[in-house]
């Protein structure tokens, strides 16, 4: 059993970096002394979260979930929503078809208001079109595929950064900090990209590939593989052939192992990597690969290395997550959802419920400015839905940490060029 979550703490430590941010927005709306029985009934919300939580997926997926846990409890210390209390529902959504059953559940048996989700990107294409079938709102907090928000869906919305930022955040590494680290005219740098060709892997490497060859650098070889590949030796051959300087990889965890025991196999590693977030991010695919990880660079979510001035609130938020699952975070996943569900929760309170069209109109009045909240950062929504201030960033990993490196502003250290300890 999880530990008791210390909410007053919680509270103290990370009420004012947010809300300096949640100022900017519409006011809440005062709460009804009678709170009127909503979608969810009864005197609670209830609120679905649709996860992978076991398998492949899993690690990822459950520490989505963790932030997300985070925020609601925060918010029933305070009250709850309109003077009732928040109670979430969990639901294991290891692939599409398990997402769209689930979502299903939630919204039939189990009565679920809003739902959020969910750290994978097929999960998140199946569980939000079950959403809007059902006519629920959606909150995607964490995955980054570019079709979630093309479809058109009125009562979606994603908080964390999407593939376009990725690939902006990507080319600017392979543009800008690595030819001097390098020592290579970024004229001459030969990039190869590796990615599962799926709706993460696939949307960001094509969208990579765009801005990389708008900037004139080479993609010398692009190889996908199918999900949960058994075996990465012949790609691993491929892009060696190519002679690539530089590998970028989309991937989730077990492939970045994979890929790594591969090289070690082969004999040869490119002068860097650049992982897109995913099993990049995790402390545990750190461990696991070992030395060899080291220098390895992480276009991702917010980590816990970077500076406060534009992320304040971070380290508060760590100790928080510390205090409550008696371990660091595994990757910077747990805050992002933690804030994406701040900034929902925010939203219902100001719209005084659930109802769709209120809720949407809060939604587009949320007005968040950059650097305000302990991911760095703001809100404020298009009309598909995508929160526009919210980047991925530059991250390496030194030391055995995953430290923020670029831009200038939120870096903690300089990059190194060294990749590996080996």
């Amino acid at each position: 059993m999880r530990p008791a979550a210390p909410r007053r703490s919680l509270l103290a430590a990370l009420a004012l970096p947010l809300a300096a941010g949640e100022a900017r927005a519409q006011a809440p709306a005062p709460p009804a002394p009678q709170p009127p029985a909503g979608p969810s009934g009864g005197n609670e919300w209830r609120f679905g979260a649709v996860y992978p939580l076991s398998g492949a997926p899993g690690l990822l997926g459950d520490e989505s979930f963790r932030g997300l846990e985070m925020a609601v409890e925060e918010r029933n210390a305070a009250g709850g929503l309109q003077g009732r209390p928040i109670r979430l529902l969990r639901a294991d959504a290891t692939d599409q078809a398990a997402a769209v059953a689930e979502a299903r559940r939630l919204i039939g048996a189990e009565k679920a208001a809003i739902l959020f989700g969910s750290s994978d990107s097929g999960v998140s294409l199946a569980a939000s079109q079950a959403s809007d079938a059902g006519g629920i709102p959606y909150f995607e907090m964490g995955a980054v595929t570019e079709g979630i928000t093309d479809r058109g869906f009125r009562f979606l919305w994603r908080t964390c950064p999407r593939a376009a930022d990725f690939a902006a955040v990507t080319a600017e590494a392979v543009t800008s900090v690595l030819p001097p680290l390098l020592g290579r005219p970024r004229e001459e740098l030969r990039v190869g990209l590796l990615h599962e060709d799926g709706p993460y892997g696939g949307s960001v490497a094509e969208l990579q590939a765009q801005r990389l060859t708008e900037a004139g650098i080479r993609v010398a070889e692009r190889v996908p593989y199918p999900a949960r590949p058994a075996d990465l030796t012949a790609a691993v051959q491929r892009l060696r052939e190519a002679f690539v300087d530089v590998l970028l990889h989309a991937a989730g965890q077990n492939d970045v192992i994979l890929l790594f025991r591969n090289l070690r196999e082969a004999g040869w590693r490119p002068r860097m990597i650049i992982g897109s977030g995913g099993g990049y991010s995790l402390s545990d695919t750190a461990r696991a690969i070992g030395p060899a990880f080291e220098g390895v660079m992480n276009v991702g979510f917010t980590g816990f290395a970077i500076a406060d001035r534009v992320a304040p609130g971070n380290a508060a938020f760590a100790e928080a997550y510390k205090r409550r699952y008696g371990a660091d975070p595994r990757s910077g996943h747990s805050l992002a959802n933690f804030f994406g569900a701040r900034v929902a929760l925010d939203a219902i309170g100001r719209a005084g419920g659930t109802e769709k069209d209120k809720l949407r109109a809060a939604m587009l009045a949320t007005d968040i400015a950059e650097g305000t909240t302990p991911a760095g950062w703001g809100a404020a929504f298009d009309e598909r839905g995508q929160n526009t201030r919210a980047r991925p960033w530059l991250m390496q990993w030194q030391d055995g940490r995953l430290v923020t490196i670029h831009p200038e502003a939120a870096a903690v250290a300089p990059p190194r060029a060294r990749l590996g300890t080996e």
